[in-house]
């Protein structure tokens, strides 16, 4: 498995990406080559090709869910790349208008549009995309201190409710050393989502983690959610995106953790 960082909010010093609050990752394994997330903008695209990564040959494309720091660089996508051949992989919910404070916040595609644009599949239940690659599909809540928080509305059939992100997933990957797992912006919670890609794939192990954790402040959630993640034994965690500094400092008193930026290449 290669992945590597098309969107962060971060960039290196003296590699001259371009970043954004959004993320987009390039990820080959077996024969795939994945695109997971869009970011905001068309940032993923310019930064693809200034890599030499060429987006033609992308096999998967994957939405960790409907916001639109993960799903909006889809439409420059879609504008720049015929893909005639690529599958679309997301949440029923993934493509529901969302809303914050009456601003839109959701997918450029409506679920019509999308099915009519895109080789798409919608999968609430996991969905194997090759021998060793596993979208996870709607995320069960396993644990009390990660409960589901409301963020804005969506609409479906002509009713306006409350959004818990029930779209939010995850890709778990095999390795030799065990499970990665690649995360959007974990609102359904790091630990729900680990464990549950330890029950479905049968794999106790867990080699590594990036993406978003969606932890802000110290509390309860991430006092609990920094024990789950040290008895992991895990050889490397990649926190971003939507991780504050005082997470990631409160983080750093028991365990390591990697920075994360554009460009960032893992292999395993």
């Amino acid at each position: 498995m290669k992945l590597t960082v098309l969107v962060d909010n971060n960039t290196y010093i003296d590699q001259y990406y371009a970043g954004e609050p959004a993320v987009s990752y390039y990820i080959e394994i077996d024969d795939l080559k994945i695109l997971f997330d869009t970011g905001y903008s068309s940032i993923f695209i310019q930064n693809a090709v200034s890599m030499g990564i060429d987006l033609n040959t992308i096999t998967h494309i994957v939405l960790s869910h409907g916001h639109n720091d993960h799903s909006g660089g889809l439409k420059f996508l879609r504008e720049e790349y015929a893909l005639p051949n690529a599958r679309l992989v997301a949440h029923p919910l993934c493509f529901q208008p969302k809303y914050y404070e009456n601003e839109y916040i959701g997918a450029p595609y409506s679920p019509e549009e999308i099915t009519r644009l895109f080789c798409y599949q919608p999968a609430q239940a996991p969905v194997s995309l090759s021998e060793n690659c596993l979208f996870l599909g709607q995320i069960p809540e396993l644990y009390g201190f990660e409960k589901r928080k409301a963020i804005g509305t969506y609409r479906i059939n002509g009713a306006e409710k409350e959004d818990f992100c029930l779209d939010d997933s995850a890709l778990a990957c095999r390795t030799d050393k065990g499970l990665f797992l690649i995360t959007g912006c974990s609102h359904s919670g790091i630990c729900s989502i680990t464990e549950y890609a330890r029950r479905v794939c049968r794999e106790q192990r867990i080699t590594g983690i990036i993406g978003g954790f969606h932890l802000f402040d110290k509390n309860t959630q991430l006092t609990e959610t920094i024990h789950f993640l040290d008895t992991l034994s895990t050889d490397a965690l990649y926190p971003c995106h939507c991780v504050s500094l005082k997470a990631k400092a409160e983080m750093l008193k028991y365990m390591d953790i990697e920075e994360v930026g554009v460009g960032l290449t893992i292999q395993i």
